[in-house]
C-alpha cells in the first residue's frame, strides 16, 4: 500500500493489543505507513485513559483482549467521533454487538496492505 493511500488527516494512531509483539508488529507497520505517532495500550483501561489525555486520528482495537473485549473503549470512540477499526485473531467468530457489526475489521495477521485499508476504511472522506 502507498503511503499516499492514506488519508492525510491520520497522523497519529492508538493501537489497543494485548499481545506484545503484535502491538510492536503494529508500530512498524503504522510507521511505514509514515504515521507519525503510535501509541500503545495494553488494556481498555490503559486505552481509555490515553483517550482522556489526547485525541488520534484513528484507533485500531484488537476485540479479545484476555479477559474482556474493546468493546467498551469502541463506546468512548463513538462518543468522540473518533474514527476507528478492529483487529481480530478469530475471524467473524466473535459476538459483535449489532451497533458495532458495521465498524470496518481486519484479521490478524495483518500487514502493511490491510492495516492500511482498515485506516481508509474506517476514516470519514473528507475528514482533515
Amino acid at each position: 500500500m502507498d503511503m499516499a493511500e492514506l488519508p492525510p488527516s491520520v497522523r497519529t494512531v492508538l493501537v489497543l493489543e494485548d499481545n506484545f509483539i503484535i502491538a510492536m508488529d503494529a508500530e512498524e507497520i503504522l510507521a511505514s505507513l509514515g504515521i507519525q505517532q503510535v501509541t500503545i495500550a495494553a488494556n481498555a483501561n490503559q486505552a481509555l485513559e490515553l483517550l482522556a489525555l489526547q485525541a488520534f486520528d484513528f484507533v485500531i482495537l484488537d476485540v479479545n483482549l484476555g479477559d474482556h473485549t474493546s468493546f467498551v473503549v469502541a463506546d468512548a470512540l463513538i462518543a468522540r467521533g473518533m474514527p476507528f477499526g478492529f483487529t481480530s485473531g478469530y475471524g467473524d467468530a466473535e459476538h459483535f454487538p449489532t451497533y458495532l457489526r458495521h465498524v470496518p475489521r481486519i484479521d490478524k495477521p495483518f500487514n502493511e496492505k490491510t492495516v492500511g485499508q482498515l485506516i481508509a476504511a474506517g476514516t470519514p472522506p473528507g475528514d482533515a
